[in-house]
């Protein structure tokens, strides 16, 4: 999964502790969704994950990659400053414990211990997401899975497939806005809330 490539000296930040299990409901303007989360999967993915609801990180984002026979992804902030925050806030690398089947969640990356915000949500079964190499790093860890609203992303709009990702360093710079302009019509979430 490709992620922003801002330059940048990363910090080493110290996420809450989550739970062992909890699960997170997501809404969308195409309907909503359950993320369940388990910390024994992956633990540094699970904090990252229950800080950034917490804080309302996915507050007001759009969805800005749907491949339906492949993944969804998301997890860009409207706010520049957030974005560029929390692009510094890398996780390091976890071992890959889950295997990547349909409705399976993981974060995102583009290089050694790079993790930081952006979520993708396996569309169908990704084995090889389990044991690629990029950047010599071996697979995505999930750290949750979809466990209700799994028909939510196969109605998102994906005119624009992965076309978006060259151009993640602009949303980061810009937001919300620089989508509006150029790739107007993706669909938002609007909140994420830690559910019982």
């Amino acid at each position: 999964m490709q992620k922003s490539t801002i330059p940048n000296k990363h910090f080493f930040h110290k996420d809450l502790t989550a739970p062992k299990i909890f699960k997170v409901l997501f809404k969308t303007n195409k309907g909503d969704f359950i993320i369940q989360s388990n910390r024994s999967w992956a633990p540094l993915a699970v904090d990252r994950f229950y800080t950034l609801v917490k804080k309302g990180f996915y507050t007001n984002i759009y969805i800005f990659r749907v491949e339906k026979d492949y993944v969804v992804q998301f997890g860009i902030s409207d706010n520049p400053k957030e974005s560029i925050f929390w692009d510094k806030a890398r996780l390091k690398d976890e071992p890959v414990i889950q295997k990547h089947k349909k409705g399976m969640v993981a974060f995102a990356r583009s290089e050694k211990n790079s993790r930081t915000t952006q979520l993708f949500v396996n569309m169908q079964d990704n084995p090889t997401l389990d044991t690629t190499i990029r950047e010599g790093v071996h697979g995505y860890p999930p750290f949750g899975k979809v466990v209700s609203g799994m028909n939510t992303f196969f109605r998102l709009n994906d005119q624009y497939a992965k076309r978006i990702l060259p151009h993640q360093d602009s949303v980061y710079l810009h937001g919300n806005k620089y989508l509006n302009q150029y790739f107007p019509g993706l669909d938002k979430i609007f909140s994420a809330t830690i559910i019982r």
